[in-house]
């Protein structure tokens, strides 16, 4: 009997400490994506304004989708695209496109992924310093506006 234990034991430690090594990869919870996405639509519906908001996961999969009533067309691949290029390069599109626009050796940037848009409305979703996604809002009279109700978005959930 103490046989067989000490062999079982022996056969599942290697497998104990393996789980133990194995990294941890910090992520944005369902439920977060949409509060964040619900609070950055209500921010702009209360300008006016018909909008599609967008979160997607670090990896560039989206999570959240919504669309208001009569928001246009575009506005869906527009807040898609813009939170894909914030998650992917952990960074607001504003500032990419300011990047890009300075220097036009920077313009192979927009080729990089067919998914990127690089207009402003997009931020980087950070949690407790960890790039865990994007937000991008998209159908704003511009960019800057687009930015704001996606802030919004962010602060209702306490990101970075």
């Amino acid at each position: 009997m103490i046989r067989k234990l000490t062999l079982a034991a022996a056969l599942l430690l290697p497998i104990t400490v393996a789980a133990q090594d194995l990294p941890t990869t910090p992520y944005l919870p369902l439920s977060m994506a949409q509060d964040a996405a619900q609070t950055a639509l209500n921010a702009c519906s209360a300008e006016g304004h018909n909008v599609s908001v967008a979160i997607v996961a670090r990896s560039g999969e989206t999570n959240v989708l919504l669309r208001a009533d009569n928001a246009g067309p575009h506005t869906v691949g527009s807040s898609t695209g813009k939170a894909f290029t914030s998650a992917s390069m952990g960074r607001d599109t504003a500032g990419i496109a300011n990047f890009i626009g300075s220097n036009l050796a920077n313009d192979g940037m927009r080729d990089m992924d067919d998914r990127m848009v690089i207009q402003a409305g997009g931020l980087p979703i950070r949690v407790g310093g960890a790039l865990v996604g994007g937000i991008g809002v998209g159908g704003a009279p511009s960019g800057d506006i687009d930015a704001s109700c996606a802030r919004a978005g962010l602060d209702a959930i306490g990101a970075d």
